[in-house]
């Protein structure tokens, strides 16, 4: 199914909910990488790790990144909760505006997604995001840093791991391996098919890690990954 073409899929322009015009102004986007990485320690005590019923949740918005030369393509599907039914389609272009350096993606993929949530009509319960929350050097992902300048809940689910470590992880889907950094539990491996490789699931910001666990898995519906952010992956290409 082309996901542009959805059933119930906003297409009509008109003015976004998120105004982010501003977001320069709580730090430059293209800092040196320690300085980034200072960034990230400062505004990792931002981060709300909250108890969520998910049937409070009534849209998620998954959101994704691609890259093609010196251009960014970003895209958010927004789908009805729990029905997983698209209501809005989005995508935006950008130039990239940071080099890809491990553990500061958000400096790349958040400068390309702002377009992209500016246009928006429908304001999402909880965004899911293709990248690592807690799971973290410094406790500060991608999905943290995007959930404190949104100030909504947002949920890390990465196809690799960055950081930490876990056990075994059976190959029964569902089945989940905790990951751990210094004894301190930062996120989830969870495979989601057999004979597939796992995701990482850790929460960003206004959920903790079990609600983000369970909200993953009810979004995978079939596929290595969740539905919002398979769609929104097809979407960016």
């Amino acid at each position: 199914m082309d996901i542009s073409e959805a059933p119930g899929a906003t297409k009509t322009k008109s003015a976004g909910f998120f105004s982010l015009s501003g977001f320069h102004s709580h730090h430059s986007w293209d800092p040196f990488p320690e300085t980034a990485r200072k960034i990230q320690r400062d505004m990792s005590v931002l981060v709300k790790l909250e108890s969520r019923d998910l049937r409070e949740f009534k849209k998620i918005t998954g959101v994704d990144v691609r890259y093609h030369g010196d251009t960014a393509y970003a895209a958010a599907v927004t789908l009805s909760y729990p029905q997983l039914r698209v209501l809005e389609t989005r995508k935006a272009t950008s130039g990239i505006a940071y080099p890809y350096i491990s553990g500061l993606l958000a400096f790349r993929e958040i400068p390309a997604l702002i377009p992209v949530l500016e246009k928006l009509t429908q304001v999402p319960d909880v965004i899911l995001a293709d990248g690592h929350g807690t799971a973290h050097p410094r406790r500060f992902g991608l999905a943290c840093h995007l959930g404190v300048l949104l100030d909504i809940p947002v949920v890390g689910c990465a196809k690799k791991r960055l950081w930490g470590s876990h056990g075994p992880i059976e190959n029964t889907p569902g089945d989940i391996s905790w990951l751990e950094d210094q004894g301190q539990r930062i996120g989830a491996v969870l495979r989601t098919r057999r004979r597939v490789a796992p995701v990482f699931v850790s929460p960003g910001h206004k959920i903790e890690l079990c609600a983000a666990l369970d909200l993953v898995k009810f979004c995978v519906q079939g596929f290595r990954i969740p539905e919002p952010l398979r769609l929104a992956g097809i979407l960016s290409r």
